[in-house]
């Protein structure tokens, strides 16, 4: 089993930066991917970057040149540094660890971006 929590969200302005934190605990050498989504009122969830055991990251377009996914093994962290933020980054944005045979989620943080 895998737990995952989230941390770092808040209320920044249009510009700004924000850093999200993911700290993993349990069976972390199951571990294929860790991933960022988001989801923002009244529409699906998307994802947002993946980072592979491998350390290999992809983004989506939405975050591509603005946000990097990173991770710190000895904290068993990852990062999602977002620069530049745009009022549509505006979401509940979530961490998820994912294997073949799991997909584990945390609660979530809010990134609330001002225009």
């Amino acid at each position: 089993q895998v737990l995952v929590v989230e941390s770092g969200g808040g209320l920044v302005q249009t510009g700004g930066s924000l850093r999200l934190s993911c700290t993993a605990s349990g069976s972390l050498f199951s571990i294929d991917t860790m991933n960022w989504y988001r989801q923002a009122p009244g529409k699906q969830r998307e994802l947002v970057a993946t980072i592979t055991s491998g350390g290999s990251t992809n983004y989506a377009d939405s975050g591509k040149g603005r946000f990097t996914i990173s991770r710190d093994n000895a904290k068993n962290t990852v990062y999602l540094q977002m620069n530049s933020l745009k009022p549509e980054d505006t979401a509940v944005y979530y961490c998820c660890a994912r294997s073949t045979f799991f997909a584990s989620w945390g609660q979530g943080t809010q990134v609330t971006v001002s225009s």
